[in-house]
């Protein structure tokens, strides 16, 4: 399989750690009814897919087992992907966009647009920070992800605030290590998502400087490897229409996924809650107005530099798959 460079050095180590996931007490289960040998190896992000399918029971007597594993980050995720530990997984637009440009061979299946817009992502700073408008962001520290989400909301911020990316430090962490270092100081604010924003503004003493509305997309992507894509593709289909009747789900059923978003992730209940109402998400099918999304979320990472160079985004998008969210 090939791999960038980066991929390469990080594959391995990530193969390990989503093996490791896949071991643990409640990080794997099987589908209930699934009758097959064929497994379909799911990913989601904390507080993301794999709850809302369990709620939902969308999953009830599908023809297959479901083997699932829980990532910290769309980072660590796409690289699992691209590495074969997982056959697909929930991400949002913008760190599908840095892998695929990375030359990962891995295709978008499915799409949904959050109602909430772009809420469920945020730069968030202390209570006590000085800072209280996007402008004020000129020669600070700010910690996320590379090509995460949080990242290209910085970017985006920036723009709006009439900045450029070099006026600002970015210092690339971890979920965890970007939450530590906000608290230490070490950094001003954190670029991130939910349900860390939820849980730094509910329980970690920090507030919402900005949130994505009106400056993202609102866009969430489930991916596929191309081997999945080949090898499994009625599997993959068949989960792809449980997911987006699970999605239509949530919009009726919000406290009763919060409820068991809280209980499988050991989210404070409040924290679950203030999760799902801000992604609320729609599946849509893949057409010209996500391409045109995505071609603009490619040239901005281009033009901060985050990309040496934007590839043709249509063959980022697998559109065959189309049938599993329509009426």
């Amino acid at each position: 399989m090939w791999r960038s460079p980066k991929l390469r050095r990080l594959g391995l180590g990530l193969v390990v750690a989503a093996g490791l996931c896949l071991g643990l007490a409640g990080c794997q289960k099987p589908a209930a009814g699934g009758g097959s040998s064929v497994v379909l190896k799911v990913a989601s992000q904390k507080g993301g897919a794999r709850a809302l399918i369990e709620a939902s029971h969308a999953l009830d007597g599908a023809p297959y087992k479901v083997e699932w594993s829980e990532f910290p980050s769309a980072q660590t995720l796409l690289e699992a992907l691209n590495a074969g530990a997982i056959d697909l997984g929930a991400v949002g637009d913008a760190p599908f966009m840095f892998a695929y440009a990375s030359g990962a061979p891995i295709k978008v299946v499915q799409a949904y647009r959050a109602s909430a817009g772009g809420e469920a992502t945020a730069l968030v700073v202390k209570d006590s920070s000085p800072l209280h408008d996007i402008a004020e962001l000129k020669g600070k520290r700010i910690g996320t992800s590379k090509g995460s989400i949080g990242h290209y909301l910085v970017l985006r911020a920036l723009r709006k605030a009439g900045l450029k990316p070099t006026d600002v430090t970015m210092v690339y962490l971890s979920p965890s290590d970007a939450k530590a270092a906000l608290a230490a100081g070490s950094v001003d604010v954190w670029a991130t998502w939910m349900p860390y924003i939820a849980l730094s503004s509910l329980h970690g003493g920090g507030r919402v400087l900005v949130d994505g509305r009106g400056l993202l997309h609102g866009i969430g992507f489930e991916a596929a490897n191309q081997a999945a894509i080949d090898g499994k593709r009625a599997q993959v289909l068949d989960f792809l229409g449980r997911l987006a009747k699970a999605q239509q789900w949530e919009a009726v059923h919000e406290d009763e996924f919060a409820a068991v978003l809280a209980k499988e992730t050991g989210l404070p209940l409040d924290v679950a809650k203030v999760t799902v109402t801000s992604q609320r998400p729609v599946p849509i099918v893949l057409d010209a107005a996500v391409t045109d999304e995505e071609r603009e979320t490619l040239a901005d990472f281009e033009a901060a530099k985050v990309i040496e160079k934007a590839p043709k985004v249509e063959a980022a998008f697998d559109p065959s798959f189309n049938s599993a969210v329509k009426p």
